[in-house]
């Protein structure tokens, strides 16, 4: 299908970008790499009246070292996180988590920034983020806060950002955790991920199984405590509310959640130390 007109610019740069966020508000939408927002546009399933092209704003995509986090512009491209030797270094949990994106179009295309601006509730990228404790800056053209990546979501395609914000960078706490997993579940037939879980150290998070990405504390609270896997893993769902839709019931995916942490948990060696 052909998308609805819109109005559209391209911004030159952050200044410009935060500029055109400023004077068109809620009206106007940022498009990054594109792969969830132009498809849902096509098939009609979003409309937007402003699109804001930030394909040419390169200073939003890079991976630095910095005192006490690794920095991730907002427009760096998933293939980058799969071969840069920082996120190798200190965060390879989620170059793991970016091969599980898509396909290769999508992972070239495809920006941790749209990620965490389109707030899907099975994506991998930001699950990764969220099990390392990462939070992620947003910026307007007169102010800067962070917001935990863990806090950025409040329901599926909605995000605490603000009208006359965009998302600049994503930190990664350092030092980085000292095991890690990622386990996903997907059908063959249709690529993305129905639950997936990822571990860092003592935090675990779950995607797939509810309206946002979220914390397994109750998994987290058994490993302080010491519990063994069967044990840990059998919490896996608890106060989640997964979706009953086409692709999966609930019961299945409070099934596939535990069967996975107890994966993760056994793959990782996860420590039995108080989550933070």
């Amino acid at each position: 299908m052909i998308p609805a007109s819109v109005h559209y610019h391209r911004a030159r740069d952050l200044t410009e970008a935060l500029e055109l966020r400023q004077a068109y508000g809620d009206q106007l939408r940022p498009l990054a790499g594109g792969q969830s927002l132009l498809p849902a546009l096509k098939l009609r399933r979003d409309r937007v009246d402003t699109l804001l092209d930030l394909g040419r704003v390169t200073e939003l995509s890079y991976v630095a070292y910095r005192d006490d986090h690794l920095a991730v512009g907002a427009l760096t491209r998933y293939h980058r996180l799969l071969d840069d030797p920082l996120v190798d270094r200190h965060a390879p949990l989620l170059a793991v988590a970016a091969a599980a994106v898509g396909d290769p179009q999508v992972r070239h295309l495809g920006t941790v920034g749209g990620a965490l601006a389109q707030a899907d509730p099975a994506a991998d990228v930001p699950l990764a983020l969220v099990a390392l404790d990462a939070v992620v800056v947003l910026r307007s053209a007169t102010s800067v806060r962070q917001v935990p990546v863990a806090e950025l979501a409040v329901a599926p395609g909605v995000t605490v950002c603000r009208p006359d914000e965009l998302v600049t960078e994503v930190r990664v706490p350092l030092p980085g955790p000292a095991r890690w997993r990622y386990q996903t579940f997907a059908r063959p037939a249709l690529e993305w991920s129905l639950v997936a879980v990822a571990v860092a150290d003592s935090r675990v998070a779950l995607a797939g199984m509810g309206p946002t990405i979220r914390r397994a504390y109750g998994v987290e609270s058994a490993l302080a405590q010491g519990a063994g896997v069967a044990v840990t893993a059998a919490r896996a769902d608890e106060g989640c509310d997964p979706p009953d839709d086409g692709r999966a019931s609930v019961a299945y995916r409070r099934h596939l959640s535990r069967v996975l942490v107890a994966r993760a948990l056994t793959d990782s060696g996860a420590t039995m130390e108080e989550p933070r």
